[in-house]
């Protein structure tokens, strides 16, 4: 400053947070029904530290039966919409999900069902 070669330096610190999803309940068990008859269950989805807007996927598992046929018995509703909308408090909105299950075949399964955000985390 006014020609006085004099050295400043300056640290800078911070945290990164990493995007992540938690669930409400963390596990979901629907329970039997007969065949043909759907059964189904909300669940909420609580996304933290989403710095911007970003779309859930979702993956549904593929049931392979005894002979050999493959099914997918599981839909998945969000009746809000599935965005992760960033609010004017900086925290995110809780979504919520429907999960439905009916098949014409007897089935049991146990099993993962991945929420997938747009950079796939």
């Amino acid at each position: 400053l006014n020609d006085n070669p004099s050295h400043y330096k300056i640290t800078l610190s911070g945290t990164m947070k990493s995007p992540k999803i938690n669930f409400d309940p963390p596990f979901l068990m629907l329970m039997p029904v007969p065949l043909d008859v759907k059964t189904e269950t909300a669940i909420n989805i609580i996304p933290q530290d989403y710095l911007r807007q970003s779309r859930i996927q979702v993956e549904l598992p593929e049931l392979e039966l005894d002979d050999g046929d493959r099914i997918y018995p599981f839909s998945v509703q969000f009746p809000e919409g599935q965005d992760i909308v960033l609010s004017p408090d900086g925290t995110n909105k809780e979504l919520i999900c429907h999960i439905s299950f009916r098949s014409s075949r007897p089935v049991s399964f146990l099993g993962n069902m991945f929420f997938i955000d747009e950079e796939e985390n």
